[in-house]
């Protein structure tokens, strides 16, 4: 007979051929009916304890849904829900939360790796004079509604990245390219800051805004070397400020004070001179006072004075009589000082 003369089995006969009979084969000792509906309760039980218990961390609270309804608000431990028909949700409560504008961080750490991608159309703004600039800033926030955080809006995180972008922009569109750049970047942090808290708690989004960091402000690429150029320009134009007026206070008051100097002297001079003056002339009124009422002791007395002045100042000098012709011993100036009494009274004190 030739083999392919024999038909192929076919329908119950092939599933006879392929499914093996295990009726020969013995049932163990060990696997009893008991043992198996143990091992059956067992691990009904352990999927009824894992679907009851849950834990939630020291920085997370657990909103309780039952069939789709919040129900409670668990603290962070050990809790118990209702099998099947309950669900829990963890919120961060006590971390603090950040959405990063411009530039993602991959990896944070000793070294922090930043992702490759391009996030410039997010950084780059226009400014309230017509420029542009390349704006980086990170928004730090903490949820202190998990309720609102989770159930208020359909898409919160992209909402609330809108929101801050608007924010951004319109307060950077409010100042000049140099105050984004240099001078104004913590203003703009703080007003942004304060819009974006209207703006979420509008909204009922649940988050407080803790901080608005700007990361990295700069020029666009292309511009770069030109505003590095304006920059070197309007420092040394202020180095050169500084210095004039470092020359400026060092010279203007030494010439105030040199002025003022010569101004009191001069004014110390006339008023020597007008107190000599009026001395003077006080002196002159007494001596006549005194001559008008004893003329010839007046005159007596301004002789002998106006010789105790001179007389010192002459040296040593011989003195002949006009009618005689001896000679008059010489008598040495201080001998004539010490001849001549000092003046007791000024002429017209009464002597």
């Amino acid at each position: 007979m030739n083999i392919f003369d024999e038909q192929p089995p076919t329908g119950p006969e092939l599933w006879k051929r392929r499914i093996p009979d295990i009726s020969q084969y013995e049932k163990p000792a060990w696997l009893t009916p008991r043992l198996i509906r143990n091992v059956v309760l067992g691990l009904v039980a352990l999927i009824m304890l894992t679907s009851t218990a849950f834990q939630i961390p020291p920085e997370e609270v657990g909103l309780v849904r039952r069939l789709g309804k919040v129900v409670r608000t668990t603290e962070p431990g050990l809790h118990f829900k209702l099998p099947f028909v309950e669900d829990v949700l963890r919120v961060p409560v006590q971390r603090q939360l950040k959405e990063e504008f411009g530039f993602r961080t991959v990896a944070a750490g000793t070294t922090t790796r930043y992702s490759t991608a391009d996030f410039t159309g997010e950084s780059v703004m226009l400014t309230g004079d017509l420029n542009v600039a390349v704006v980086e800033w990170v928004v730090q926030y903490r949820v202190t509604d998990p309720y609102n955080y989770l159930f208020k809006l359909r898409d919160l995180t992209g909402t609330f990245r809108s929101m801050a972008q608007a924010v951004m922009r319109e307060v950077v569109g409010d100042r000049t390219v140099t105050e984004v750049l240099t001078v104004g970047r913590q203003e703009i942090a703080t007003t942004s800051e304060r819009l974006l808290q209207e703006m979420v708690n509008q909204y009922e989004m649940g988050v407080v805004i803790e901080q608005i960091v700007l990361q990295d402000v700069t020029p666009p690429d292309p511009v770069k070397p030109s505003w590095d150029e304006v920059n070197q320009a309007q420092q040394q134009r202020d180095r050169l400020v500084n210095e004039a007026l470092a020359e400026y206070n060092k010279v203007v008051p030494r010439a105030k004070g040199e002025a003022s100097q010569a101004v009191l002297q001069a004014e110390g001079y006339a008023l020597e001179r007008v107190n000599s003056a009026q001395g003077d002339a006080t002196r002159f009124k007494a001596v006549y006072e005194a001559y008008r009422r004893a003329p010839e002791v007046t005159r007596r007395r301004l002789y002998l004075e106006s010789m105790q002045r001179v007389l010192p100042q002459l040296g040593t000098k011989v003195f002949t009589d006009k009618g005689t012709s001896t000679v008059i011993p010489i008598v040495p100036s201080e001998v004539l000082k010490a001849l001549i009494p000092p003046t007791a009274t000024r002429p017209g004190g009464g002597q």
